[in-house]
């Protein structure tokens, strides 16, 4: 049986996992405005990647009957200075998203609740690859903010659609 506690805490998830979907789009359309393309589709896919995240937390609340609570979320940043703004952001929301994980697997285990705990298993695998490719990309983004071209073909090349993970738990809705 899910812990109260930790269901609790995975709602409270599901609005920051909606918050970075918004943020993510308010990045996506910066890059838009500055029309770099390929920045533009690696945030809109992070947007819905994060979105994605909020409807498996919402599949698991339902599959394990608890409560589901979709909570407001803070309008995005929206306004950013140049290149490097977004992706500064977005590696520190990635950070602070993987403080919420752990803290989520934490409350698992304290509850010895093991089916929790295994669900969060992959969030905490995803978590290293978002920290580690916002990172590699603003240290790109620094190293050529006077260069739009090779931003945009380092994006294109190293981080087009990586597809499906085939780990990665249900989504809510996905079958609608």
């Amino acid at each position: 049986m899910t812990a109260a506690r930790f269901a609790d805490q995975l709602n409270e998830q599901i609005g920051n996992e909606l918050a970075a979907h918004n943020q993510y789009l308010a990045c996506a359309v910066h890059y838009e405005t500055l029309t770099m393309p390929q920045m533009a589709a690696l945030f809109y896919r992070q947007a819905l990647e994060e979105r994605g995240h909020a409807m498996m937390m919402v599949k698991y609340l339902l599959d394990t009957d608890m409560p589901v609570s979709i909570p407001g979320v803070e309008a995005p940043q929206g306004d950013f200075d140049g290149v490097v703004a977004p992706v500064e952001l977005a590696l520190a929301q990635e950070k602070r998203v993987t403080d919420q994980i752990n803290a989520l697997l934490r409350t698992a285990r304290e509850e010895h609740d093991y089916a929790s705990e295994q669900f969060m298993q992959w969030f905490i695998k995803e978590q290293v690859e978002e920290v580690a490719t916002m990172g590699d990309l603003l240290a790109v983004v620094k190293r050529n903010v006077d260069d739009i071209d090779d931003i945009e073909d380092f994006v294109a090349r190293e981080l087009g659609d990586a597809g499906d993970d085939p780990t990665a738990p249900a989504e809510a809705g996905a079958d609608a």
